[in-house]
């Protein structure tokens, strides 16, 4: 998975998703998921850094079924938050 860390003031997103979909569009009806190499593409990080950065983590981006499932798995995301665009899902976790 790839993981860009995103900083602005004191506020950190993280963008998480698979790495065959960077540089990927995908769009269905009014919604449209640009997966773009500038937020998304970060650093290739194992399953192990992943968790650590979803264990602490309070704004995060997510897309991609790898993605998404590891972080079902980890229950920090429900399945209701998924939203899916041409088949991809994505997700948003936000702590305000």
């Amino acid at each position: 998975m790839y993981v860009k860390k995103h900083e602005s003031g004191d506020r950190i997103i993280f963008a998480i998703c698979d790495e065959d979909l960077v540089g990927k569009k995908f769009s269905e009806g009014d919604l449209m998921l640009d997966v773009s190499e500038q937020f998304y593409k970060g650093e290739k990080k194992t399953n192990a850094e992943v968790k650590e950065i979803l264990a602490s983590a309070f704004n995060i981006n997510l897309v991609g079924k790898k993605t998404i499932d590891f972080a079902l798995k980890l229950g920090i995301l429900n399945k209701d938050s998924i939203i899916f665009i041409d088949g991809v899902p994505h997700a948003q976790i936000i702590d305000v």
